[in-house]
């Protein structure tokens, strides 16, 4: 699946208007070219800009996840997928090599290691690349959200983590998934409501009738339920499936009211976690995330607890997507002014030592 904004980049290019590469490979001037990854859950997004203007990017994407073995995340998997896709892109345009590219992966923290080792010399060989940033998912959302600007993001989807900066290091709280963690986040309400709807059908003090009805309209009689989810190897989305329903309750329901309070509170404990101080100067705090679909009965208590827990910060919009991270990240790579802070295990930079063939690997 290709964007739509493919012919409005193919022909800046190719008019030579103010963003052209220029002759030298792209990494004078305006920066080139630069290509962004994305490798989550749910496929592998590239897209292919220009750095004087990241926004403006074809794209395309593939459906299926890189793979993640006993070595870690599947290094020869992700190139499999990745070349393929770059070339399409490249070959669209054609111009110089890449002047950088940035990789945001999701488990990239703890399970990186082998693209580390693999793909600076990988991508410098195939593409001729000589600048890679590689990077956690969160770094990428973090970027995609408030660009090289100091501040707080959080990540609320099935799982929740939230990332900040005051530009000089990183802090991370939660992401611990859905057994030690991920407090506020969707598998986190959703269990939450089914534990409330179990309590309800058991006659327990703190139980919900309402919840227990949409349970049992979803997955069928409560006491049926534990067979059901147990053997899953998908629980933290199984759980997050029920989510939406806490919500749907909460506007006549005490109890799933209750729950999407307290989510709030774990949300906003999360940013204010890692917001940096307000001797840091102006401070953003951002939220991304699909959880934030759930609409008011989720975002009204998440903006009176960001209120009473961050009163420094200043909300603000998400400015883009992961994808878009990864493009601010290579453009920021491209043209030397790279301020977010490099960390061994969230964002780490390779710079390699330019050919003297003048091919660019291409």
């Amino acid at each position: 699946m290709t964007s739509r904004r493919r012919s409005s980049v193919t022909s800046a290019e190719a008019s030579g208007g103010p963003g052209r590469p220029d002759e030298s490979g792209g990494r004078g001037g305006r920066g080139g070219r630069v290509l962004g990854i994305d490798s989550g859950g749910s496929g592998l997004r590239v897209a292919l800009a220009l750095a004087a203007d990241p926004s403006s990017a074809v794209t395309t994407s593939s459906r299926e996840p890189v793979r993640t073995g006993p070595d870690g995340i599947d290094a020869a998997h992700l190139l499999e997928q990745l070349m393929p896709m770059a070339r399409e892109l490249l070959d669209r345009a054609p111009g110089p090599a890449p002047a950088a590219v940035a990789i945001g992966a999701a488990g990239m923290a703890t399970l990186g290691d082998g693209l580390r080792a693999v793909l600076p010399g990988a991508l410098k060989e195939s593409l001729g690349v000589h600048r890679l940033a590689l990077a956690a998912d969160a770094v990428t959302a973090y970027a995609g959200a408030l660009g090289q600007h100091p501040g707080a993001v959080v990540a609320a989807g099935t799982g929740m983590i939230a990332l900040g900066t005051d530009l000089n290091s990183w802090r991370r709280a939660d992401g611990w998934g859905h057994l030690l963690g991920d407090c506020g986040g969707g598998a986190w309400i959703g269990r939450a409501g089914l534990e409330a709807a179990m309590r309800a059908h058991d006659g327990r003090t703190g139980g919900s009738a309402a919840l227990l009805a949409r349970l049992e309209a979803v997955f069928g009689p409560a006491d049926e339920l534990p067979g059901l989810l147990y053997p899953r190897t998908d629980r933290p989305a199984v759980l997050a499936s029920f989510a939406p329903e806490v919500a749907g309750c909460a506007a006549d329901d005490p109890v799933a009211e209750g729950i999407l309070v307290t989510a709030a509170d774990h949300i906003a404990a999360s940013a204010a976690a890692v917001c940096p101080p307000p001797s840091a100067g102006d401070c953003q705090v951002a939220l991304t995330g699909g959880l934030l679909k759930m609409g008011d009965p989720l975002l009204v208590p998440l903006r009176d607890a960001l209120a009473r827990q961050l009163p420094h910060a200043r909300p603000v919009s998400a400015a883009g997507d992961p994808l878009a991270g990864s493009l601010t990240v290579a453009a920021a790579l491209a043209t030397g002014t790279l301020s977010l802070p490099h960390d061994p295990r969230l964002l780490t930079v390779t710079i390699e030592p330019a050919d003297q063939t003048g091919t660019g690997g291409r």
